[in-house]
């Protein structure tokens, strides 16, 4: 499935900038309407290291009322979450109704981490397609949006990321040990992807790839893609046509006289 992607795929600047502010303005008015109509969302990104996960998020978030989402980054489970079942923790993350929830890695780690790095057994990590599946199933049927993306560049972009990482003073934290051993697996990791898709790709949650090799295609296609699934499931045109000619929210407050003459008195006017 992988090998069918096309990672030549490009955006201008130019085009980049004018897309970005299309789908980010329609997309805090869908945003508006999560909230309006009670409906919870997930989103799942998950994909190569350096792969862009964060900067996709980070345009994603840009121009969301904050009060309306929440990005959860995933790592290693600890204290009460690593003692009980793997999908605890992810239950009791949840969003409310009318919220975004967006995980930063998620529960895929069981099929993908835990399963080439040998953190479970054979038979808990088959088990796990079967357990998400339903996971995801009860979630679409409380209301749920379920939104995944799996960010996919090619092992020669991720070496070029990975080396202009570590020789940029701000960025070189982002750069582990991890990171480089994981390279060395990306074979036995490429083929838990392929299974993970094909055995967890749902019609109320679908995958999608995105080609990850540039930066501003891969960013403006997590937009267009969450623009036209909360279109669709929310029945909600978020076009400027549209909301030009949506009654106004809140009704405006006249001003009363004694204050324009008041504002006038100290030059406010």
């Amino acid at each position: 499935m992988l090998e069918i992607v096309d990672l030549n795929q490009r955006l201008s600047k130019k085009a980049y900038r004018r897309k970005l502010d299309k789908y980010q303005t329609r997309l805090r008015a869908l945003g508006y309407q999560v909230y309006q109509q009670q409906r919870p969302v997930v989103m799942v990104f998950e994909g190569w290291d350096a792969a862009g996960k964060g900067g996709a998020i980070k345009r994603l978030t840009e121009r969301l009322d904050p009060r309306g989402y929440v990005v959860l980054p995933i790592a290693v489970p600890k204290g009460d979450d690593a003692e009980k079942h793997y999908l605890f923790r992810f239950w009791r993350r949840l969003p409310i109704r009318g919220q975004i929830a967006i995980f930063d890695r998620s529960w895929y780690g069981r099929v993908m981490v835990e399963r080439v790095e040998g953190f479970c057994t054979p038979v808990e990590w088959q088990r796990a397609y079967r357990e998400i599946q339903d996971f995801e199933r009860q979630l679409a049927g409380f209301g749920t949006i379920i939104l995944k993306f799996w960010m996919h560049l090619s092992k020669e972009e991720q070496l070029a990321r990975f080396e202009s990482r570590n020789q940029t003073p701000y960025k070189r934290w982002k750069l582990t040990e991890e990171d480089w051993r994981n390279r060395e697996k990306w074979d036995p990791y490429e083929q838990a992807v392929e299974d993970m898709l094909i055995k967890t790709t749902t019609v109320r949650a679908p995958w999608t790839i995105v080609a990850a090799n540039d930066k501003r295609f891969a960013r403006v296609q997590v937009l267009k893609t969450v623009v036209k699934r909360l279109s669709s499931e929310l029945n909600f045109d978020p076009t400027p046509e549209n909301l030009a000619e949506l009654p106004p929210l809140a009704a405006v407050t006249p001003v009363p006289e004694w204050a324009k003459k008041e504002a006038t008195e100290l030059g406010l006017v």
